[in-house]
Protein backbone atom coordinates (compact mmCIF):
# COMPACT_ATOMS: atom_id res chain seq x y z
CA UNK A 1 0.00 0.00 0.00
CA UNK A 2 1.40 3.39 -0.91
CA UNK A 3 0.53 7.02 -1.36
CA UNK A 4 3.57 7.15 -3.75
CA UNK A 5 5.03 10.09 -1.84
CA UNK A 6 6.15 9.19 1.64
CA UNK A 7 4.14 6.24 2.91
CA UNK A 8 4.67 2.75 1.51
CA UNK A 9 4.12 -0.45 3.43
CA UNK A 10 3.83 -4.09 2.52
CA UNK A 11 3.39 -7.41 4.20
CA UNK A 12 3.74 -10.98 3.00
CA UNK A 13 1.82 -13.89 4.48
CA UNK A 14 2.94 -17.47 3.94
CA UNK A 15 -0.52 -19.04 3.89
CA UNK A 16 0.26 -22.04 1.69
CA UNK A 17 -2.84 -24.07 0.92
CA UNK A 18 -4.87 -21.99 3.40
CA UNK A 19 -4.65 -18.84 1.29
CA UNK A 20 -8.32 -18.85 0.28
CA UNK A 21 -9.40 -19.35 3.91
CA UNK A 22 -7.28 -16.58 5.45
CA UNK A 23 -6.45 -13.95 2.82
CA UNK A 24 -9.54 -11.86 3.47
CA UNK A 25 -8.83 -11.54 7.19
CA UNK A 26 -5.18 -10.74 6.46
CA UNK A 27 -6.26 -7.87 4.22
CA UNK A 28 -8.80 -6.60 6.76
CA UNK A 29 -6.03 -6.54 9.37
CA UNK A 30 -3.53 -4.89 6.98
CA UNK A 31 -5.66 -2.02 5.59
CA UNK A 32 -5.92 0.20 8.74
CA UNK A 33 -5.40 3.05 9.24
CA UNK A 34 -6.72 3.37 5.68
CA UNK A 35 -10.12 2.04 4.70
CA UNK A 36 -11.43 0.39 1.54
CA UNK A 37 -12.77 3.68 0.06
CA UNK A 38 -9.26 5.17 0.34
CA UNK A 39 -7.96 2.79 -2.34
CA UNK A 40 -7.48 4.34 -5.81
CA UNK A 41 -6.12 1.34 -7.69
CA UNK A 42 -5.25 -2.30 -7.15
CA UNK A 43 -2.08 -3.93 -8.43
CA UNK A 44 -1.97 -7.68 -8.88
CA UNK A 45 0.56 -10.17 -10.23
CA UNK A 46 -1.03 -11.81 -13.25
CA UNK A 47 1.53 -14.57 -13.59
CA UNK A 48 3.24 -16.60 -14.65
CA UNK A 49 3.29 -18.37 -11.35
CA UNK A 50 1.52 -21.07 -9.43
CA UNK A 51 -1.91 -21.79 -10.87
CA UNK A 52 -3.88 -21.65 -7.61
CA UNK A 53 -2.11 -18.60 -6.17
CA UNK A 54 -2.43 -16.69 -9.43
CA UNK A 55 -6.10 -17.60 -9.73
CA UNK A 56 -6.94 -16.60 -6.16
CA UNK A 57 -4.98 -13.36 -6.39
CA UNK A 58 -6.65 -12.37 -9.66
CA UNK A 59 -10.15 -13.22 -8.44
CA UNK A 60 -9.60 -11.23 -5.24
CA UNK A 61 -8.19 -8.20 -7.11
CA UNK A 62 -10.95 -8.26 -9.73
CA UNK A 63 -13.66 -8.56 -7.06
CA UNK A 64 -12.26 -5.65 -5.07
CA UNK A 65 -11.86 -3.58 -8.23
CA UNK A 66 -15.44 -4.25 -9.24
CA UNK A 67 -16.91 -3.56 -5.80
CA UNK A 68 -14.82 -0.42 -5.18
CA UNK A 69 -15.10 0.73 -8.80
CA UNK A 70 -11.34 1.30 -9.12
CA UNK A 71 -8.74 0.21 -11.68
CA UNK A 72 -7.13 -3.21 -11.42
CA UNK A 73 -3.72 -3.27 -13.05
CA UNK A 74 -2.37 -6.76 -13.72
CA UNK A 75 1.43 -6.88 -13.83
CA UNK A 76 3.65 -9.62 -15.22
CA UNK A 77 5.48 -11.55 -12.54
CA UNK A 78 8.53 -11.63 -14.82
CA UNK A 79 8.42 -7.85 -15.27
CA UNK A 80 8.21 -7.42 -11.48
CA UNK A 81 11.23 -9.71 -11.00
CA UNK A 82 13.23 -7.76 -13.60
CA UNK A 83 12.27 -4.41 -12.06
CA UNK A 84 13.06 -5.61 -8.54
CA UNK A 85 16.49 -6.94 -9.53
CA UNK A 86 17.40 -3.80 -11.50
CA UNK A 87 16.24 -1.48 -8.71
CA UNK A 88 18.34 -3.49 -6.23
CA UNK A 89 21.44 -3.57 -8.43
CA UNK A 90 22.08 -0.53 -10.63
CA UNK A 91 25.11 -2.29 -12.15
CA UNK A 92 22.91 -4.73 -14.05
CA UNK A 93 22.57 -3.83 -17.73
CA UNK A 94 19.44 -2.05 -18.93
CA UNK A 95 18.34 -5.17 -20.83
CA UNK A 96 17.39 -8.04 -18.55
CA UNK A 97 16.12 -11.52 -19.42
CA UNK A 98 14.06 -13.37 -16.84
CA UNK A 99 13.23 -17.06 -16.84
CA UNK A 100 10.99 -19.06 -14.54
CA UNK A 101 10.43 -22.83 -14.46
CA UNK A 102 7.20 -23.95 -16.12
CA UNK A 103 5.53 -27.34 -16.28
CA UNK A 104 6.70 -30.22 -18.45
CA UNK A 105 10.35 -29.15 -18.46
CA UNK A 106 9.63 -25.81 -20.10
CA UNK A 107 10.39 -22.27 -18.97
CA UNK A 108 8.61 -18.94 -19.02
CA UNK A 109 10.85 -16.29 -20.50
CA UNK A 110 10.81 -12.56 -21.25
CA UNK A 111 13.27 -9.77 -21.96
CA UNK A 112 12.83 -6.26 -20.56
CA UNK A 113 14.60 -2.98 -21.02
CA UNK A 114 14.60 -1.00 -17.77
CA UNK A 115 15.54 2.52 -16.78
CA UNK A 116 14.80 2.81 -13.06
CA UNK A 117 15.93 6.46 -12.96
CA UNK A 118 13.30 7.41 -15.56
CA UNK A 119 10.78 4.89 -14.20
CA UNK A 120 10.52 3.13 -17.55
CA UNK A 121 10.16 -0.50 -18.47
CA UNK A 122 9.60 -1.94 -21.93
CA UNK A 123 8.99 -5.56 -22.87
CA UNK A 124 11.40 -6.35 -25.70
CA UNK A 125 10.16 -9.94 -25.68
CA UNK A 126 6.80 -10.47 -23.98
CA UNK A 127 6.21 -13.32 -21.53
CA UNK A 128 5.89 -16.67 -23.21
CA UNK A 129 6.54 -20.37 -22.73
CA UNK A 130 9.63 -21.95 -24.28
CA UNK A 131 11.28 -25.32 -24.37
CA UNK A 132 14.72 -25.01 -22.78
CA UNK A 133 16.33 -25.33 -26.19
CA UNK A 134 14.10 -22.67 -27.77
CA UNK A 135 14.75 -20.26 -24.88
CA UNK A 136 18.53 -20.71 -25.15
CA UNK A 137 18.30 -20.22 -28.89
CA UNK A 138 16.18 -17.09 -28.40
CA UNK A 139 18.75 -15.62 -26.03
CA UNK A 140 21.64 -16.56 -28.32
CA UNK A 141 19.90 -15.08 -31.37
CA UNK A 142 18.69 -11.98 -29.57
CA UNK A 143 20.13 -8.72 -30.92
CA UNK A 144 23.63 -8.02 -29.60
CA UNK A 145 23.97 -11.70 -28.64
CA UNK A 146 22.43 -11.27 -25.23
CA UNK A 147 24.99 -12.65 -22.69
CA UNK A 148 23.17 -15.46 -20.90
CA UNK A 149 25.87 -16.24 -18.38
CA UNK A 150 25.88 -12.81 -16.73
CA UNK A 151 22.50 -11.07 -16.90
CA UNK A 152 19.93 -13.84 -17.05
CA UNK A 153 17.78 -13.75 -13.94
CA UNK A 154 16.24 -17.01 -12.84
CA UNK A 155 13.05 -16.52 -10.85
CA UNK A 156 12.80 -19.75 -8.91
CA UNK A 157 11.69 -18.76 -5.41
CA UNK A 158 10.93 -15.90 -3.03
CA UNK A 159 8.76 -14.05 -5.54
CA UNK A 160 7.04 -12.27 -2.66
CA UNK A 161 9.96 -9.80 -2.55
CA UNK A 162 8.57 -8.29 -5.77
CA UNK A 163 5.33 -7.10 -4.15
CA UNK A 164 6.37 -3.43 -4.04
CA UNK A 165 7.69 -3.72 -7.61
CA UNK A 166 4.27 -4.93 -8.73
CA UNK A 167 2.68 -1.90 -7.09
CA UNK A 168 5.28 0.45 -8.57
CA UNK A 169 4.82 -0.91 -12.10
CA UNK A 170 1.04 -0.66 -11.75
CA UNK A 171 1.40 2.94 -10.62
CA UNK A 172 3.57 3.69 -13.67
CA UNK A 173 0.86 2.21 -15.90
CA UNK A 174 -1.80 4.22 -14.09
CA UNK A 175 0.19 7.45 -14.52
CA UNK A 176 0.32 6.72 -18.25
CA UNK A 177 -3.46 6.58 -18.36
CA UNK A 178 -3.86 2.81 -18.28
CA UNK A 179 -6.95 2.65 -16.12
CA UNK A 180 -7.36 -1.11 -16.15
CA UNK A 181 -10.97 -2.10 -15.85
CA UNK A 182 -11.31 -5.09 -13.54
CA UNK A 183 -12.79 -7.20 -16.36
CA UNK A 184 -9.70 -6.61 -18.53
CA UNK A 185 -7.30 -7.85 -15.84
CA UNK A 186 -6.72 -11.46 -16.73
CA UNK A 187 -4.25 -14.04 -15.46
CA UNK A 188 -1.38 -15.30 -17.57
CA UNK A 189 -0.91 -19.02 -17.04
CA UNK A 190 1.02 -19.71 -20.22
CA UNK A 191 0.22 -23.41 -19.97
CA UNK A 192 -2.86 -25.39 -19.20
CA UNK A 193 -2.37 -26.81 -15.68
CA UNK A 194 -3.51 -30.30 -16.64
CA UNK A 195 -1.95 -30.73 -20.09
CA UNK A 196 0.05 -33.91 -20.42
Amino acid sequence: MSNFVDDTRSQVWNLGRDVSSHIHQCLVDFIPPQSWPDLRLIAVAKGPGGFTGTRIGMVLARTLGQQLNIPVLAISTLAAVAWHKKSQNSHLPATIAVEMPAQQGKVFGAIYQIDVEKSEIKALLADQVFTLEAWKETLNDYPNNYPIEHELIRATSNLAVTVTSILHLAYLDWQQGKNGHWSDSLPYYGQHPVDS
